[in-house]
């Protein structure tokens, strides 16, 4: 069986808004890459990423030449395009590694537009297929992604609350053991069931049709 790659993603979103711990420990030595602005902050902590892509339209001649001298390869896109910045490098990231986990991070705070290009990109090709190994994270959110089945979610140690953002109409969404619980709801449109919360260790839902963001989250 062939091993599952974990690929660290470093989007541009505010500095202030990444995980206080994202370079600390082993982080620096997983395999980075970086999207546009993104590409720069690696540049500026020393680490060489796989690869990096983006239009780096806002980049100043001097942080075009600090991303050159760090990254080996850098893939430029034009400015006027289809695909944020976000989205062409997981597209290129699922197009490089066949098996592959993508933590994305910097995707979160600043523009909203960007915050809802980077929620909403799952539902679309080739992003759809690999939605569950995909997830956001910042200082005081974890995003994941699911596709219709039955889930059992473990409680991560510094979060309390936890949210169903259904990204499309969901049919019998069930939550079984979280301290607000439904029976088989159905929703015909996008809507977000917030501030939810683990009773335990774990929580369980299941639904038959749709797709789910969950988010687990700390004040």
């Amino acid at each position: 069986m062939m091993n599952e790659i974990e690929i660290n993603l470093l989007v541009g979103g505010p500095v202030c808004e990444w995980p206080p711990t994202l370079f600390e420990g082993d982080q620096k030595n997983k395999k980075w890459v970086g999207a546009d602005r993104g590409a720069l902050y690696l540049s500026e902590r020393g680490i060489k990423p796989e690869f990096v892509i983006g239009d780096f339209d806002s980049a100043t001649m001097e942080e075009k030449q600090a991303i050159k001298d760090t990254c080996a390869e850098i893939i430029t896109a034009k400015p006027e395009k289809d695909d944020t910045d976000t989205e062409l490098a997981v597209k290129e990231i699922i197009r490089r590694y066949t098996s592959c986990k993508i933590n994305i991070y910097g995707a979160t705070g600043g523009r909203l537009d960007h915050l809802l290009a980077n929620l909403f990109f799952v539902l679309r090709e080739p992003f759809y297929k690999k939605l569950q190994k995909i997830r956001l994270y910042d200082k005081q959110n974890t995003v994941c992604f699911f596709t219709p089945g039955n889930y059992q979610l473990k409680k991560e140690t510094d979060k309390r609350y936890l949210a169903f953002v259904l990204l499309t109409a969901v049919t019998e969404l069930s939550l079984y053991d979280e301290k607000y619980r439904l029976d088989k709801k159905s929703f015909s449109f996008p809507v977000s069931l917030a501030s939810n919360e683990f009773e335990g260790p774990t929580a369980t839902f299941s639904f038959k049709k749709g797709v789910i963001c969950v988010i687990q989250s700390k004040d």
